[in-house]
């Protein structure tokens, strides 16, 4: 019997999600970001913010083989991992060896920190800690182990080396700008913090500040090209099935953290749908061109029209092999677009199912 991959096969996940009054990602000013678009301002969260929170959300509930690490300080976490495997060396000495390696990768260094940050997995850095002891300086062998084994998070989103191009590796995911589903204003938050020790005659407050804000109903959208994503992890279903249903719950529970001691925004969406695709992937974002108007709450409109936005696409695109979704409230009447899910368990579990089930065919 022969498993052969789906030639293309693809997962959208789309979120609606309400947030409070919050500053969860800051522009140069110190203000929350923003973006034009259907003639209106709305609340932005750049992908690369929420990227950051999906990868926080794997090293805290993964497993750490899973996840890379990126930094400038490469050659001190290889050098730490040439000293576990050999208790004899010193420090500097490991720092030495992982320098040289890593020049010889051609992944340049300057005072034992890289010159740009490097992306790379447990897997790997352990594998180029034993080449730098068995002293394998070639670079073609040791660029082919930072090729071998990436993280989920590199196989993901990816990673650039612009001395090298041959060590990037491309990105089988995407996340979407989220966007709110409305017009936003910013507001400020004029606050003080009172001197716990300042005389009793004392009555001006100790500091004066002000913090800009906004509150908005968002609409978030990531994809995984899984014909790619498979390849990476070396065609293992179980591992491919196991990284796919973190990164939902990755997304889904994950909250970016700036400013978040000062608002407390720790929501969650309202409503999730998750597809998998054999076509292409679709942003669903063009439900929300003409802005939600409303006078008593976006959330619910915001999920009608996601929804229906969903079912006008059919009209262009291949039905979806498989869609689940799950909505916070019982309530609420959407249009039909696939199975109704009780929580998330049971929408990770059909998914798990429909993936294994598509990504192979053939006797």
């Amino acid at each position: 019997m022969t498993n052969t991959i789906n030639p293309r096969l693809f997962l959208d996940i789309h979120v609606v999600q309400t947030v409070p009054p919050a500053n969860i990602n800051r522009d140069d000013t110190g203000s929350p970001k923003t973006a034009q678009y259907g003639g209106v301002t709305r609340a932005r969260v750049s992908s690369q913010c929420w990227k950051s929170a999906i990868r926080k959300y794997f090293r805290d509930n993964g497993d750490i083989y899973e996840v890379g690490v990126r930094s400038l300080d490469i050659p001190q976490y290889i050098a730490k991992k040439i000293l576990e495997k050999d208790t004899s060396l010193n420090y500097e000495t490991a720092m030495n060896k992982a320098v040289e390696a890593l020049d010889a990768a051609k992944i340049s260094t300057k005072d034992k920190k890289l010159k740009a940050l490097f992306f790379i997995s447990d897997k790997q850095a352990d594998k180029f800690a034993q080449a730098c002891l068995d002293t394998k300086l070639d670079k073609k062998e040791l660029q082919g182990i930072l090729k071998s084994d990436p993280a989920i998070d590199i196989a993901l989103f990816g990673r650039m080396l612009a001395d090298d191009p041959s060590l990037n590796e491309d990105a089988s995911g995407q996340v979407a700008h989220a966007i709110s589903t409305h017009a936003v204003e910013s507001e400020f938050d004029f606050y003080t913090a009172v001197d716990d020790l300042a005389p009793e005659d004392n009555a001006g407050a100790g500091m004066l500040g002000t913090i800009e804000y906004n509150a908005a109903t968002l609409y978030r959208y990531a994809n995984i090209a899984l014909h790619e994503f498979y390849k990476q992890l070396k065609n293992d279903k179980e591992d491919t099935t196991k990284a796919v249903k973190l990164f939902v719950k990755a997304f889904v529970n994950s909250m970016p953290t700036g400013k978040i001691n000062s608002f407390a925004n720790q929501t969650l969406p309202q409503a999730i749908i998750v597809s998998l695709r054999a076509d292409r992937p679709i942003n669903l974002v063009s439900a929300f061109e003409e802005p939600v108007q409303s006078e008593n709450g976006y959330v619910n409109k915001s999920i009608k029209k996601l929804f229906e936005e969903y079912t006008k696409c059919e009209k262009i695109l291949e039905q979806p092999l498989f869609t689940d979704y799950l909505l916070l409230t019982d309530k609420l009447e959407v249009a039909p677009i696939g199975k109704s899910t009780s929580n998330l368990s049971e929408l990770l579990s059909d998914l798990e199912k429909a993936i294994t089930e598509n990504l192979t065919d053939g006797d």
